[in-house]
């Protein structure tokens, strides 16, 4: 089990309250959400202990191999000499965020001790960091570069204000990205433009919301919706459930018709 020692995913307070609870409120685990953050984007903040112990933050590249974090540095960097000191390193991570407040947007930090990699993981590994980063051709083999694999230990995610949840290494290395994740933007501005009714319709039937107004799609993974609602009562937010985990993004336009159909039926009963 995750540890939460500070706030559930999803529980930031809501206002006006729900009338009913939603039907379905699914959502990615810590591990996933690790997951997903990790494979979008191919820089982080490497922390590192220098030789008296005192803490090195820097900014690096990385790959990654089965989930793990690939490094390429040199020893001639800071952060090399440190790692060949003392394996133990956590990195940062932030999501790619259009909003004003970084501290609203997605991140995680990995933590666990360095590894060179196997002998059997030697090519693995070192493909992942070219895949990841191309222009290290041009210096991955120079003799004073190392590649390092990162064993996550510990992970902590943080979804915005009043989300984060923590996840063991074992959790994080069974999850698996998102598979919606790279569609998600593209879906969610179809979902507004093209389907506020259905969202709306969703919020009423499944969401908790009956006395919804209108809704906005605000965010879209294999589980589900998230939906900021406007009701007489005020603005709130929800989540509406797929009825079952989407395996692949191709689909996600059937899993949100069928909702939207069988959301119709229920328009304005109440709960």
């Amino acid at each position: 089990m995750a540890i939460r020692d500070h706030g559930d995913p999803g529980d930031a307070p809501s206002a006006p309250p729900p009338l009913c609870p939603p039907t379905n409120d699914a959502r990615p685990a810590a591990a996933e959400q690790a997951r997903t953050i990790a494979a979008a984007t191919n820089a982080a903040t490497l922390a590192t202990l220098t030789a008296d112990g005192d803490p090195w933050a820097s900014f690096v590249a990385y790959g990654l191999l089965d989930g793990m974090p690939v490094l390429c540095v040199s020893s001639l960097a800071e952060h090399g000499r440190n790692l060949a000191g003392d394996p133990r390193a956590s990195l940062s991570i932030v999501a790619a965020s259009g909003d004003t407040d970084p501290l609203a947007g997605s991140r995680i930090t990995l933590a666990g001790l360095v590894a060179k990699p196997t002998a059997s993981e030697r090519d693995e590994a070192r493909a992942a960091y070219l895949d990841a980063v191309p222009a290290a051709r041009y210096y991955v083999d120079f003799s004073d570069f190392s590649l390092w694999v990162l064993r996550v230990q510990r992970v902590r995610w943080v979804g915005g204000y009043g989300r984060m949840d923590s996840a063991t290494g074992d959790q994080y290395a069974a999850a698996s990205p998102d598979p919606i994740a790279p569609a998600a933007a593209r879906a969610l501005a179809h979902l507004n433009a093209d389907h506020a009714d259905a969202l709306a319709a969703m919020a009423r039937a499944f969401g908790g919301y009956p006395d919804t107004d209108t809704a906005i799609c605000t965010g879209v993974d294999r589980y589900g919706l998230d939906l900021r609602v406007h009701t007489p009562r005020g603005v709130a937010y929800t989540r509406v459930g797929f009825p079952a985990r989407l395996q692949s993004v191709g689909q996600l336009r059937s899993a949100t018709a069928d909702l939207a159909r069988a959301a119709e039926p229920a328009r304005g009963t109440g709960c």
